[in-house]
């Protein structure tokens, strides 16, 4: 498929309706789908629910908050019923409770690791900071999780122009050391919408067919 085919496929799906489907905060309340998933996971405060809701167009789909850690729970959306979007709690800060903490990552790595419909994860890094030591070892349980992924700088915005490469190519180069990684790696701004048609066209590849004929599955069940 040609780029230019790629991206309007990309935009095609996109454009279509994404509706809120459940948040989840045990694996047992994961629904059984036959919809293929991509799962949103960085430092918390990296920008995901930002992302999501420039990605599908809509200014408030996934809740964006200014304050670290508050997305608490595991949440879906249906994408045109081809395709579902999952919104990962955030790792890597540290001013929640322990046990909280310890909670979510058990929730994280268990959907991860156990999770048959997932076929890609975005993994988003803030431009600003670049790949941390809590990035790295995301990656390599990746690696281990045989998932595969693509490295998403966020808020490209925020740093000067002629940092950008340097940014870029860093990240890279930690991607590159994971046998998950994609290697393309996208330069995205939610504000500004740098890199969004080039990212929405690599997830509509994962993505089913319009007439799948898709219907979610009842509550309480899960695969994993």
């Amino acid at each position: 498929m040609s780029d230019s085919k790629a991206i309007e496929r990309g935009r095609l799906l996109f454009a279509q309706e994404c509706r809120f489907l459940r948040p989840i905060v045990s694996l047992e309340d994961v629904p059984d789908t036959e919809l293929p998933e991509v799962a949103f996971i960085g430092r918390s405060n990296v920008g995901k629910s930002s992302l999501i809701n420039a990605l599908t167009g809509r200014n408030a789909l996934a809740r964006v908050s200014n304050t670290p850690g508050r997305t608490r729970e595991i949440n879906l959306f249906d994408l045109g019923r081809q395709l579902i979007l999952v919104d990962l709690p955030g790792y890597g800060f540290a001013r929640v409770a322990k046990a909280q903490s310890a909670a979510w990552r058990r929730l994280i790595n268990g959907y991860l690791k156990g999770r048959p419909q997932l076929a890609r994860v975005c993994l988003l890094i803030d431009s600003r900071h670049g790949v941390k030591d809590s990035d790295e070892e995301m990656m390599e349980l990746l690696d281990g999780a045989a998932v595969s992924f693509h490295t998403i700088l966020t808020k490209i915005d925020k740093i000067a122009a002629p940092d950008i490469a340097n940014v870029l190519n860093s990240a890279a180069g930690a991607t590159a050391k994971h046998t998950a990684g994609h290697p393309e790696v996208f330069v995205t701004s939610s504000e500004k919408g740098t890199g969004l048609a080039e990212l929405r066209a690599a997830l509509a590849g994962v993505a089913l067919t319009a007439d799948s004929g898709y219907k979610p599955a009842p509550a309480g069940r899960n695969r994993a």
